[in-house]
């Protein structure tokens, strides 16, 4: 991918202008930290010129004063300019984070399927504080020093029109190295940065997994993987340095040249009675100053090759677009809801379907009872509800519209889902109760809490609603963690509710507090109960049992369990374990 000025640009563009005011700011010290560099030789100029005149000595006391002012001034505007660079650049790549890590919550399972959340991670965040010291220090240090670049040209061009065409030719021999140059180690910076979000995916798996690692005996399996991860990112790091390396020499090379064009140049002159020893002098200091531009071009155009890197990947990440997004659709207005799947026949691969030709019609407040043998369909079922992914042939419909139709926001909101495994979040108990939703008060939470018999527990935490969790279930029992996984059903008040057997794990006492829960959440909604034991589908109207993503068995549960042909019936008799063999 050949990425122009305009695309690195583009990628902040949007998070600087709200900045406007300090930007304008900063290009104002930008331009007088400019001006004061060139203007400041003039000054010994004139001092070297009037000593050797032989001056008064109050003369020359106020131009080496004036000297040692400018000299402090453009100190503080050059302080000026970094603060003021620094905080436009990480205001700006902070909230670029926020739209990327909103760009990648947006985005299908699909693509999550594909990438694992230590690369996003190395995306999000070590792309983009690349990115920032791109734009604090690369942008600025390139417009200052090009400006100074200018600047010190049309300087020596009105002391000497020779002097500056010559330097105006060796600046642009030198420039046009340096452009021939810049992107040679982009593809190595590029692998090692996709290397390095390897790495870091390699090691959340690791870490997730430590406790069937260690008990597998895997451990020397891990740490010789981690070896070859780090290994290839030795091996395109030198790469990228040896290329580096080769740029530097040839900006070497060139400031030799210019240092013996310097000297030369102002020797002749001055031989010839043509300028002064102060004008020398002048080339010799602008000659030096040149060496700044260049020497920084040179730095900031190897760090070009990483950032090169960072935005070609920022800029491919953002070319992924969501497999559904509805933010205008149709919303849900009524509850409880009716749930219609007509010819439904989904694969997440393309390949081999993993739900075939399914219809069923759940009418409004109706309990369904899903069964089937695991790898059945059945947690994909509930996935296509949510649209977490696109049906591949016929529609499912909410309320008689099509899902596609239905705003995602208002989607979601209406649908809810209880698991045997509660997702816990290393925040307060308020947080994880209402998902981070400032917007439900207190007093709504405790009169949940209180409905669902929580409430003795909330009265021994130690900072109510303030108490903080640890992330995943240790914190708190999978009892006290399933009761909360049910508060936050109640608070968000969906019309159609998922249950997949969400009490198979718990103790007699708990599993009683939770079927009263249970009773409560299905007065007036629409539910699917995933079941792995048929105890659970007492409250069912209808069964549909599942085999391989067809519909082997749709029905009312009553006329199926006393029907002895049906293969409900005969799952009563020889219990589910037949179903999950």
């Amino acid at each position: 991918m050949n990425l122009s000025f305009k695309s690195y640009w583009n990628l902040l563009a949007d998070h600087i202008r709200p900045q406007r005011g300090r930007f304008t700011l900063l290009a104002i010290l930008l331009f007088s930290s400019i001006g004061l560099k060139i203007f400041a030789p003039q000054i010994m100029r004139l001092f070297i010129d009037d000593a050797l005149a032989g001056e008064a000595l109050s003369t020359l006391m106020w131009t080496a004063a004036a000297f040692i002012g400018i000299a402090l001034v453009q100190q503080g505007v050059h302080i000026g300019v970094t603060y003021l660079g620094e905080n436009v650049a990480w205001t700006a790549t902070n909230a670029l984070r926020a739209e990327l890590a909103e760009h990648a919550l947006k985005l299908g399972m699909k693509f999550h399927n594909d990438h694992t959340p230590g690369e996003l991670i190395e995306r999000i965040d070590g792309d983009v504080t690349e990115l920032a010291t791109f734009f604090s220090q690369f942008a600025l240090n390139l417009i200052a020093n090009g400006l100074l670049l200018v600047g010190i040209l049309v300087t020596l061009a009105i002391e000497d029109w020779r002097v500056g065409l010559a330097f105006a030719i060796y600046s642009a021999l030198t420039i046009g190295i340096l452009g021939k140059l810049k992107d040679i180690a982009v593809p190595h910076q590029k692998a090692r940065r996709e290397a390095e979000g390897q790495m870091y995916g390699f090691i959340e798996e690791q870490l997730a997994g430590t406790e069937d690692i260690r008990s597998s005996g895997a451990v020397g399996f891990s740490i010789r993987e981690l070896f070859r991860h780090q290994a290839e990112i030795l091996k395109h790091n030198r790469r990228a340095h040896f290329k580096r390396w080769i740029i530097e020499n040839a900006m070497g090379l060139a400031l030799t040249t210019g240092t013996l064009l310097a000297v030369t140049s102002g020797y002749w002159l001055f031989t010839a009675g043509i300028v002064t020893i102060g004008t020398v002098y002048l080339f010799v200091h602008y000659l030096n100053l040149l060496e700044e531009p260049f020497w920084a071009m040179t730095h900031e155009i190897e760090s070009f090759q990483t950032i090169g890197a960072c935005v070609e990947r920022l800029t491919e990440f953002k070319q992924f677009q969501p497999e559904t997004k509805n933010e205008t659709g149709k919303v849900i207005d009524s509850h409880p809801l009716a749930l219609e799947f007509k010819d439904v026949t989904f694969s997440y691969n393309g390949d081999d379907s993993v739900i075939k030709r399914l219809s069923l019609d759940l009418k409004p407040g109706s309990v369904l009872g899903l069964l089937g043998r695991t790898g059945s369909g059945k947690t994909t079922l509930g996935r296509l509800i949510f649209n977490l992914y696109s049906v591949n042939e016929g529609s499912i419909k909410i309320n008689g519209e099509n899902i596609r139709e239905i705003q995602l926001e208002s989607l979601r909101q209406n649908i809810a889902i209880v698991t045997q495994d509660v997702q816990l979040f290393r925040a307060s108990i308020r947080e994880n109760l209402t998902f981070f939703d400032r917007s439900i008060p207190d007093e709504k939470i405790i009169a949940t809490l209180e409905d669902l018999e929580l409430g003795d527990w909330f009265r021994t935490l130690p900072n109510g609603l303030d108490t903080q969790l640890e992330t995943g279930s240790k914190s708190l029992s999978a009892g006290e963690a399933q009761l909360l996984a049910f508060t936050r059903v109640f608070l968000r008040n969906p019309g159609l509710v998922i249950l997949d057997e969400a009490s198979s794990r718990l103790d007699p006492a708990t599993e009683q507090k939770l079927e009263h829960a249970i009773d409560k959440l299905l007065q007036g909604r629409t539910a699917i109960i995933i079941a792995h034991r048929l105890d659970t589908l007492h409250r069912a109207d209808d069964v549909l049992i599942l085999d391989n993503g067809s519909v082997l068995e749709y029905g009312n549960r009553k006329e199926l369990a006393s029907n002895p042909s049906s293969r409900f019936y005969q799952l009563l008799q020889t219990g589910l374990e037949e179903v999950l063999a």
